[in-house]
C-alpha cells in the first residue's frame, strides 16, 4: 500500500466496512443456535472446510509456482491461526456460555485492542480523534446492552465466554495489523479469493488440531438436520468467505485503526437481529445506540 492509511471515508470504503458486520452478527446468532448441535471447534472446523471449496476455483492463483504462499508460509501460518483457527474457535467457543449479543458487545472493545496492539507492536502512533472516537462507539454499544435502562448494564455479569471473546479480539487485532505488512506477492495480494485461499489453507490445519483435542476430550457427535447444514453452508459463505473479501478490502483502503470502529456495529446488528427472530420491533435506544457508534466512526476518520 502506498502513501499514508486514509484520513477519511468514502461511500464505498464505508459499505465495505459495514456489510462485514452485518454477517458477522449473523454469526453470532447462527453459531447460538447450533450451539448443542455442533461442537464449537468442530463448526470452526466444517466452516473453513466448505469455505475452502468454495474459494479453490476462486483464487487458484495462490496454488501457483511463485505465489508465495510456500515460501512464505510463517506469514500465512500465523494469519490463519490468528484469523481462522483462534478468532472463529474462541467466538463459537464463547458461544456455548455467552449470548450473541454479550459476546458482540466484549467484540466492542475492539479500537480499545487494535489501538494498544498497533501502538506496542507495530509503532503506530495514537491520535486523540481515535480515543474519543472509541469512547463514543463504545457508549452506543453499551445503549444497546442496556436497552436503554442503566439498571440492566449494573447487573450485567461477565462469564467464561466473555473472556474467551476477549482472547479472540485481541487476536483479531494482530490479525488486521498484518493484513497491512507489505510482505506479500503483489500478483497473490491482489487477489482477494487467492490470498484468502492461503490463509485458510494454513488455518485449516490450526484448526483440524483444535478439533482433534475437542473429539479427544469426549465432545459430542453432530446432531446433523437440514437446519444445521443450512447454518454450516450460512457461516461458511457469508461470515466467511465474503465478509474476509470486505473487511480485508477496507482495511487496505482505511486501516485497521479506522475499521476497527465498524465492528463495533455488530453489536447493534445483532440486537436488531435478535429482535427480528423474537418479534419485537426496534426501539429508540437502537437509533441512539447507531447515532453514537456510526459518530464515533465519523469523528476518528476526521
Amino acid at each position: 500500500m502506498k502513501g499514508k492509511l486514509a484520513s477519511s471515508l468514502t461511500p464505498s470504503t464505508a459499505l465495505l466496512l459495514t456489510v462485514p458486520p452485518l454477517l458477522w452478527a449473523g454469526n453470532a446468532i447462527v453459531g447460538r443456535l447450533v450451539r448443542e448441535a455442533v461442537p464449537p471447534m468442530t463448526l470452526n472446523l466444517l466452516r473453513w472446510t466448505i469455505a475452502l471449496l468454495v474459494l479453490l476455483p476462486l483464487g487458484r492463483a495462490a496454488l501457483r509456482p511463485g505465489s508465495g504462499v510456500l515460501a512464505n508460509w510463517r506469514r500465512y501460518a500465523l494469519l490463519g491461526l490468528l484469523g481462522i483457527g483462534m478468532y472463529n474457535s474462541l467466538q463459537y467457543l464463547a458461544l456455548q456460555s455467552s449470548t450473541p449479543i454479550n459476546v458482540t458487545l466484549v467484540a466492542s472493545g475492539m479500537p480499545v485492542w487494535m489501538m494498544l496492539v498497533g501502538r506496542l507492536f507495530f509503532g503506530v502512533p495514537v491520535r486523540g480523534r481515535q480515543v474519543g472516537g472509541a469512547v463514543l462507539s463504545i457508549a452506543g454499544v453499551l445503549v444497546v446492552l442496556c436497552r436503554g435502562d442503566v439498571g440492566q448494564l449494573l447487573a450485567l455479569r461477565l462469564v467464561a465466554g466473555d473472556l474467551y471473546m476477549i482472547l479472540a479480539t485481541i487476536a483479531w487485532s494482530f490479525y488486521s495489523w498484518m493484513l497491512l505488512q507489505p510482505k506479500d506477492v503483489p500478483a497473490l495480494r491482489g487477489d482477494w479469493a487467492a490470498f484468502l485461499l492461503a490463509q485458510v489453507g494454513y488455518g485449516l490445519l490450526w484448526s483440524g488440531l483444535f478439533a482433534g483435542a475437542e473429539w479427544s476430550l469426549g465432545a459430542p457427535p453432530i446432531a446433523w438436520s437440514p437446519a444445521v447444514a443450512a447454518a454450516l453452508l450460512f457461516v461458511a459463505v457469508g461470515p466467511a468467505v465474503l465478509a474476509f473479501a470486505l473487511w480485508g478490502a477496507g482495511i487496505r483502503r482505511a486501516g485497521p485503526g479506522i475499521g476497527a470502529f465498524f465492528v463495533n456495529l455488530t453489536p447493534l446488528f445483532t440486537a436488531l437481529l435478535s429482535s427480528a427472530f423474537l418479534g419485537e420491533l426496534p426501539h429508540a435506544y437502537h437509533a441512539l445506540a447507531f447515532g453514537l457508534i456510526v459518530g464515533g466512526i465519523v469523528w476518528s476518520s476526521r
